[in-house]
């Protein structure tokens, strides 16, 4: 028997994964996937109450209960909020990581968001996913490198749009009304950042705001009620060129956008 494919979901902030992917991992894990959850920072900052230490330590606990209403074996996070840098001591740690879940997916955040942690935590996850076969390449702690392909997808960013507001097109679709009341009371449980996201987003309510998106994006799709985005990584040194393996485990619950894929081809901006 062949082992199940395996899912690496990972973002910046707790709450990030319940935002922009949560959907297509409940739904990749009912397909048979073994999925993992990594915030690369502790959520240290997000809060007008709480001191670091505190915060620290109640968000881990938040995010350790969203991790099991996802069915996702969850990680630790690697540092603080505003610290995610693109540099080689965290490089070097998240591609110790990449090797040992060794993914056949990896699920991140879009290389285009409005803030630097997000757009960080994407590079950093391409070129760990990169990384992970190279001999030469050390990690910290010492891993050894993982043969196989992998397929990166981007999720959508904040507000559909990019730092220049510009409207971000997805790629391809995942239908995730059937699962929306799990991701919701996975979010959920990221109960403290209810009166951060308030003053500093004006997200009156979290959950209604992640509705929303879900909305906006089943819109996009002409198919789906609720949906999350995606845009697969280009191919070179990651997997082959037809590679989609959402495609293929989610059947019907997957809708490729053509329009982005003619556009593409005809080398137009989505």
């Amino acid at each position: 028997m062949s082992k199940a494919p395996v899912v690496f979901a990972l973002a910046a902030h707790p709450d990030d994964i319940e935002f922009m992917m949560a959907g297509t991992l409940l739904l990749l894990r009912q397909a048979g996937c073994e999925t993992h959850y990594l915030n690369v920072s502790t959520g240290s900052c997000g809060s007008l109450e709480h001191p670091p230490r505190k915060l620290r330590g109640l968000r881990r606990r938040e995010a350790q209960a969203a991790a099991r209403l996802l069915g996702a074996h969850w990680h630790p996070s690697l540092t603080d909020d505003l610290e995610i840098f693109y540099e080689p001591k965290l490089l070097r740690r998240l591609a110790a990581l990449m090797r040992e879940i060794k993914p056949d997916i990896v699920l991140t955040q879009s290389p285009c968001d409005y803030m630097e942690d997000h757009t960080s935590t994407c590079r950093l996850a391409v070129t760990a996913a990169f990384a992970r076969g190279m001999p030469n390449y050390r990690t910290v702690p010492p891993r050894k490198p993982c043969e196989g392909s992998v397929t990166v997808y981007h999720a959508m960013p904040q507000g559909l749009r990019d730092p220049l507001r510009r409207r971000i097109i997805p790629g391809a679709f995942v239908n995730v009304t059937a699962v929306h009341p799990q991701k919701l009371a996975a979010l959920a449980e990221h109960r403290s950042q209810q009166g951060w996201l308030d003053a500093s987003q004006n997200l009156n309510s979290y959950l209604q705001a992640m509705a929303d998106f879900d909305r906006a994006v089943g819109r996009m799709s002409r198919r789906f009620r609720l949906a999350e985005g995606w845009r697969r990584h280009l191919h070179y040194g990651f997997c082959a060129e037809s590679a989609d393996p959402l495609a293929d485990l989610l059947g019907t619950h997957y809708h490729v956008n053509q329009r982005y894929e003619a556009a593409l081809e005809q080398g137009r901006e989505p």
